[in-house]
């Protein structure tokens, strides 16, 4: 009796060491950041110019991103999707009702810069919405397994079921939204409008502002295709064929073979390649005969994207604008024939006529109000996306209506230890 009791309370002590021992390994992985030993060298303070736009920055008080390689982190990382999602700080749950309520459909054509395309993903994702991201086909094995590594971990993020070799001005960037579209049409997912992004997008608002805005009584189910009838300046693009050299550049066919005239005796408009669609518009363009046709006529034009939607919402079609201008706050764009009268300059560098935004262009982004900017680059000018995504989450924080979880938050200063060192942009502390 004595022995079995003996070996009764050995159990105990071994059961109650392994108990501490455990919940010691279990409380260090999942320490908050707040407590997280302090950025590693290799973390840049942000820019000082980021003071106009966060409020919590002191003078003499550095600030850091938590995550400053992001890039490296995913294409290293051997860690569950749990802590993937966590130390990338995206947000897991509603922010609240109305954006519970009104679930959107996002499409993101990416072909590079895997740091851009995770920031801008976490900036948009919220566990109600739905996304379907298109990896150009000619895309490296390893950054398409690094996408497909991160979308993984999120049962409402999804792959294109199909691959273009998208060409710039070329009809596979259309076909790459529409591939999206088509697996979109099969979402369990209720998603009342679908929006289509690149890898260099970065919102403006957030995702309670874009619900907010999508049913004010301006475009409560109705579409946003910016655009105009196509001026004689643009009917080149249209009167004459044109041939994709896949993956390189369009190129006229021939000695400039002229087209016939669009299907259906349709009138063509020209504007932006971004639109906001209801669900109904989308099952129009997937079913309609008179989309399909017009689809196929647009295969050997030029930009085909910048005329197919914008065409197909002034006909009668489900949240169509017959009578529809430029309206539509969708972009902030700095275009350099606009400079002087739409902006007084790009701050960043201009490639291929768009600005690619420095940390001076960002009061004139915020002053816009679109929901969503562009472009950006990681490499030339970082400063600007650090701003832009801090100052970004910062308002997404302060506007939700549940508990705020210390992984969504995305900085941290110098004095770490205190749990009330985040930005707080309603406080100023």
């Amino acid at each position: 009796m004595r022995q079995l009791e003996g070996t009764k309370c050995s159990f105990l002590v071994c059961l109650g060491i392994s108990i501490i021992i455990f919940s010691f390994i279990y409380l260090r992985t999942r320490t908050p950041p707040e407590l997280k030993p302090p950025p590693s060298s290799s973390c840049k303070p942000f820019s000082t110019a980021c003071k106009t736009f966060l409020p919590g920055m002191k003078k003499g008080v550095n600030w850091y991103s938590c995550d400053c390689q992001v890039e490296s982190y995913i294409l290293n990382s051997h860690l569950p999707c749990s802590n993937l999602k966590r130390d990338l700080h995206f947000i897991t749950k509603p922010l609240s009702r109305a954006e519970e309520a009104y679930p959107l459909a996002f499409i993101v054509t990416i072909h590079k810069e895997l740091e851009l395309f995770v920031r801008l993903l976490r900036a948009i994702y919220m566990p109600q919405n739905v996304y379907c991201i298109h990896v150009d086909a000619k895309a490296p094995r390893e950054y398409r397994e690094a996408v497909q590594k991160l979308v993984s971990c999120f049962p409402n993020t999804f792959l294109s079921s199909h691959s273009e070799t998208v060409t710039y001005a070329g009809f596979s960037r259309l076909q790459a939204d529409l591939n999206c579209m088509k697996d979109l049409a099969k979402s369990k997912t209720d998603w009342k409008k679908v929006v289509n992004l690149c890898g260099q997008d970065f919102p403006v608002k957030s995702n309670l502002e874009l619900v907010q805005y999508m049913q004010s009584q301006q475009w409560r189910d109705k579409n946003m295709t910016p655009g105009v009838k196509q001026p004689m300046s643009m009917m080149y693009r249209t009167q004459r064929q044109y041939k994709e050299i896949v993956g390189s550049h369009v190129a006229p066919k021939g000695l400039g073979l002229r087209k016939r005239p669009p299907p259906h005796n349709l009138q063509l408009y020209f504007g932006t390649a971004y639109y906001v669609l209801t669900r109904p518009f989308v099952d129009f363009v997937l079913k309609s005969p008179i989309a399909h046709d017009f689809l196929d006529w647009s295969r050997d034009t030029f930009s085909p994207d910048e005329h197919y939607w914008v065409t197909l919402n002034h006909i009668k079609a489900p949240g169509s604008r017959i009578d529809g201008g430029w309206e539509g706050a969708i972009r902030a764009i700095k275009w350099r024939d606009q400079e002087g009268s739409a902006h007084s300059g790009c701050k960043g560098h201009y490639i291929r006529d768009i600005c690619i935004y420095g940390v001076e262009d960002l009061p004139w982004i915020i002053s816009m109000d679109s929901m969503f900017a562009n472009k950006f680059e990681s490499n030339t000018f970082p400063e600007a996306l650090d701003c832009l995504e801090q100052w970004h989450r910062n308002k997404v924080i302060n506007q939700a209506t549940v508990p705020i979880e210390p992984s969504w938050l995305l900085a941290i200063h110098s004095n770490y230890s205190n749990s009330s060192s985040y930005f707080n942009s309603s406080t100023g502390e």
